[in-house]
């Protein structure tokens, strides 16, 4: 009689991880039949809640969909709305949002790498288990990761939620005096950012490739945060308003969180994605950096996330020193804005990966509605392709529990952000009528 078993994975509340999801498999003679990463978290429906609004509350109520990275929300937001009122704010405008985006990519960064992903390569339940023969590692993350707060409280006001951006600029403008601390503080990090990078390239992580297509960003100068075309790694090179055209959100019935799909395939974004798409596009210093490692790339391993996630901070650190050893105060921190009728598109990279909006408004200046395509629910077809391999490849003839902690390190790698995906239901109801 052929085997037939079925492995449920039932997490409630997926361990170390934003949100609530179960992972499922059904396992048949030995080889996985089916995977389903259950995503059951009520949909928000942040998106219907902007219909109606100005558009000057849109910065500040898309920041409260995630609380680790509202910068993203922010600034996928205002890039939409400034596009399709014609605004240019400016290159000091410019240069400052960079900035902020570095804050969140090192807070986020680093609380992935230390509570997250750390634990699960060192063999450790947590992060507090883990910092009891790691306790300089773990301050050293700490450490990176205030730092980041700190860049998003000079201009935010606030690290969590800021309340700093608006459509055309900033709301202040940050003294001079307060620029050059961080500065300072932000110069004194290098070697801990360095030191990062080489801590996670000596991990010892899982020896699988994979066949995937990245998607990121991909800017003609500098590496993506705020601007960019779309690219892959199968040849996509595309203006973010046409992403409507290549990629495709469709309903599972497992899950209240939308599958994206690039030209009906599973794909990736993230910070591998990014970094193998834009490996010519990082600073001679963070390049030598990552070179000296040994890790190579463009990789086709998916733990070798955790390497590009460290590689990002050492570059937000660089960015970040950039940008504020030019920092001078402007007499106005943005411009002004008149509204119109029209579509707007935006899209950055959150740390999680591209980050993309759309907004339509009328002449009154009022969202008639919005669109947001968050990374998690484009990552989400990827995670179940990796745990059907990545577990396929551990043995299914492992127990139960071994099982569950390979399936949840698969998941917990990706860094997902289970609440900030569930934006939709679609329900559907079939009546069968009987004769």
């Amino acid at each position: 009689m052929t085997e037939e078993r079925r492995v449920p994975i039932q997490v409630p509340v997926l361990a170390r991880v934003e949100g609530e999801g179960t992972l499922e498999l059904r396992v048949r003679g030995g080889a996985i039949e089916e995977v389903r990463l259950r995503i059951f978290e009520p949909p928000r429906m942040f998106e219907k809640l902007l219909e109606g609004r100005d558009y000057s509350e849109v910065p500040d109520m898309v920041a409260r969909i995630c609380g680790i990275c509202p910068v993203a929300y922010q600034m996928s937001a205002v890039h939409a709305i400034e596009s399709l009122f014609g605004v240019d704010p400016g290159s000091w405008v410019r240069d400052l949002r960079r900035l902020l985006y570095c804050g969140e990519w090192m807070q986020s960064h680093s609380l992935h790498i230390h509570m997250l992903a750390a634990p699960d390569f060192l063999g450790y339940t947590g992060v507090t288990d883990m910092a009891r023969d790691h306790a300089e590692e773990v301050r050293r993350g700490l450490g990176l990761q205030a730092l980041g707060n700190d860049i998003i409280r000079l201009l935010g006001a606030r690290s969590v939620h800021p309340v700093g951006v608006r459509v055309g600029g900033f709301h202040h403008v940050p003294p001079r005096a307060q620029a050059g601390a961080l500065l300072d503080k932000l110069r004194a990090a290098l070697p801990q950012a360095e030191a990062l990078v080489r801590w996670t390239a000596a991990f010892d992580l899982p020896a699988m490739e994979q066949d995937f297509t990245a998607v990121a960003l991909r800017h003609a100068r500098e590496y993506p945060m705020n601007e960019g075309r779309l690219v892959s790694s199968h040849g996509l090179d595309v203006a973010i308003d046409q992403f409507e055209t290549r990629f495709v959100e469709h309903q599972e019935p497992h899950s209240t969180a939308l599958h994206c799909l690039h030209d009906g395939k599973p794909y990736l974004v993230g910070p591998l994605a990014r970094l193998n798409l834009n490996l010519d596009r990082l600073p001679v210093p963070v390049r030598a950096v990552l070179e000296n490692t040994g890790v190579k790339f463009p990789s086709r391993n998916m733990y070798h996330s955790v390497v590009a996630r460290a590689v990002e901070i050492l570059l937000a650190l660089h960015e970040a020193i950039r940008i504020l050893e030019a920092y001078h105060e402007s007499p106005a921190p943005g411009v002004d804005v008149k509204p119109r009728a029209g579509t707007g598109y935006g899209c950055t990279e959150a740390p999680r990966g591209t980050l993309w909006h759309r907004y339509d408004i009328d002449a009154a200046g009022k969202v008639t509605h919005a669109r947001i395509v968050p990374p998690t629910s484009q990552n989400q077809a990827r995670i179940e392709a990796d745990l059907r391999q990545a577990l396929q490849a551990y043995g299914l003839d492992h127990e139960d529990a071994a099982l569950r902690q390979r399936g949840e390190m698969t998941i917990r790698n990706y860094d997902p952000c289970i609440s900030c995906a569930t934006h939709f239901l679609d329900l559907r109801i079939h009546r069968v009528s009987c004769f």
